[in-house]
C-alpha cells in the first residue's frame, strides 16, 4: 500500500511540476528502468515509473569471488523512480526525475541486526538534444546528446547510536545521497528497420561527481550500453543490452586528507584503506521485456553480471529486477503530425 500511495503521489507531483513550466552512496547507475532513449515529439509527455530491487551477499577482490570476511554479510535495496520528459520542440525534450528509497539496508554476519534506511534520493534535470535525425526508406537515424545535473535531496550525513551518546555515519552503501551535485553527460544513437521491426542503438553515460559537504567525492561513473530490440506478435519487445561500466574510486579533498593526519592518524588510516575499497569495472547482460498498447508500455528487466573487477573487497552485484510502466502521450497536436515516433 506504502509503494501505491507513493506512486500515486508522485506521478501527480510530476505533471503539476510541468503545468507549471536519477543513484546514490554505493550505486552504480543512478537513472534506473527502461531502454535508452531519444527525443520526443514536440507537446508528446512521456511518464515513467519504475520499482527497482537490489540484493547482494557476493564479495569480490578483484576479479575473483571471495569468502565474506566483514562485519555485514548482505547488502539490499529498493527504489522507486520516477520520471517525466517533455517535448519542448521536435528537437529538443526536457527530462525531471527522482528517486525515493524504500528501504537500503545491510544485513550483520550471524546475528538479527540489520543497518537501513529509506527517503528521498536525488533530482535530475535533464535537458537532451536531437542533432540528426533523418528517414531514408525503411531506415530512422537519430543522435541525440544530453547534459544535465543531480541534485541531492537527500541526506548523506545519516547516524547511528553505536554506544550511549556516541554517534556514527552509517556506512555509504545506505546513506540516501552521495551529498554532491554531479554532471551528466550523455550521447544515443539510433537506427531503426522499419518493415524488420528492428532496431539497433547505443548510448553513453558519464557523470562528473561533486564534492559533499565532508568534502569527499565518490568516483565518476562512466557506461557504454550496445541494444538490439525487435518487436514481435505487434506488442511485444524483446531487448537486449551489453553494458560496460567504470566507477572511479572515492576522493577526498588533500585539506581533509592533512587534517585526518594532524588530528587522529588511526582516522585517517582507515580513510585511506576505505578508499582503497572502491570502484571497479563491470560487464552486465541486461534483457527487458516488453508490452505496448496505446501509448503504455510495461516492461521488466533484470541486470547479469558477465565480469566484474573490484578494487579491493566489497559487496559485487548479484540480483537487480527491475519493472515499470511508461505512457507516453500529446498534450496538444502537433504542428507536424508526421514526425515520427520514437
Amino acid at each position: 500500500m506504502r509503494l501505491i500511495v507513493l506512486a500515486i503521489f508522485s506521478l501527480l507531483f510530476q505533471n503539476f511540476a510541468f503545468s507549471q513550466g536519477c543513484c546514490s552512496g554505493g550505486s552504480s547507475n543512478p537513472i534506473a528502468g527502461g531502454a535508452a532513449t531519444g527525443v520526443l515529439q514536440k507537446y508528446q509527455m512521456e511518464v515513467s515509473l519504475n520499482y527497482q530491487v537490489n540484493q547482494s551477499n557476493k564479495f569480490f577482490e578483484g576479479a575473483e569471488e571471495v569468502e565474506q570476511v566483514g562485519k555485514f554479510d548482505e547488502l539490499s535495496s529498493e527504489y522507486l523512480f520516477l520520471r517525466t520528459d517533455y517535448g519542448i520542440s521536435k528537437k529538443l525534450t526536457l527530462s525531471l526525475a527522482t528517486g525515493y528509497h524504500l528501504n537500503k539496508t545491510l544485513k550483520e554476519k550471524d546475528t538479527t541486526i540489520t543497518l537501513s534506511n529509506s527517503g528521498m534520493g536525488d533530482i535530475i534535470i535533464f535537458p537532451k538534444y536531437d542533432i540528426y535525425n533523418e528517414t531514408q526508406g525503411n531506415i530512422r537515424s537519430e543522435i541525440t546528446l544530453g547534459i544535465g545535473l543531480k541534485i541531492p535531496i537527500g541526506s548523506h550525513t545519516d547516524t547511528i547510536e553505536t554506544t550511549p551518546d556516541v554517534w556514527d555515519l552509517i556506512p555509504p552503501t545506505i546513506q540516501l545521497s552521495t551529498g554532491g551535485t554531479d554532471l551528466i553527460f550523455y550521447s544515443f544513437f539510433f537506427r531503426e528497420y522499419k518493415k524488420q521491426k528492428l532496431r539497433f542503438f547505443a548510448n553513453s553515460l558519464y557523470i562528473s561527481k561533486g564534492y559533499n559537504s565532508l568534502d569527499e567525492k565518490f568516483g565518476d561513473y562512466a557506461s557504454l550500453a550496445l541494444f538490439a530490440s525487435k518487436t514481435f506478435f505487434r506488442n511485444w519487445g524483446l531487448t537486449t543490452q551489453l553494458k560496460g561500466e567504470s566507477i572511479g574510486q572515492l576522493q577526498a579533498k588533500q585539506s581533509k586528507l592533512l587534517d585526518l593526519v594532524v588530528r587522529d592518524p588511526y582516522e585517517a588510516e582507515n580513510f585511506l584503506e576505505k578508499q582503497k575499497a572502491t570502484g571497479g569495472k563491470k560487464v552486465l547482460f541486461v534483457p527487458q521485456l516488453s508490452y505496448s498498447q496505446n501509448g503504455l508500455t510495461v516492461f521488466a528487466t533484470s541486470e547479469i553480471p558477465l565480469y566484474q573487477n573490484l578494487n579491493g573487497y566489497q559487496f559485487a552485484s548479484q540480483n537487480q529486477f527491475t519493472i515499470g510502466i511508461n505512457y507516453r502521450f500529446l498534450t496538444k497536436e502537433c504542428e507536424d503530425p508526421l514526425i515520427p515516433i520514437n
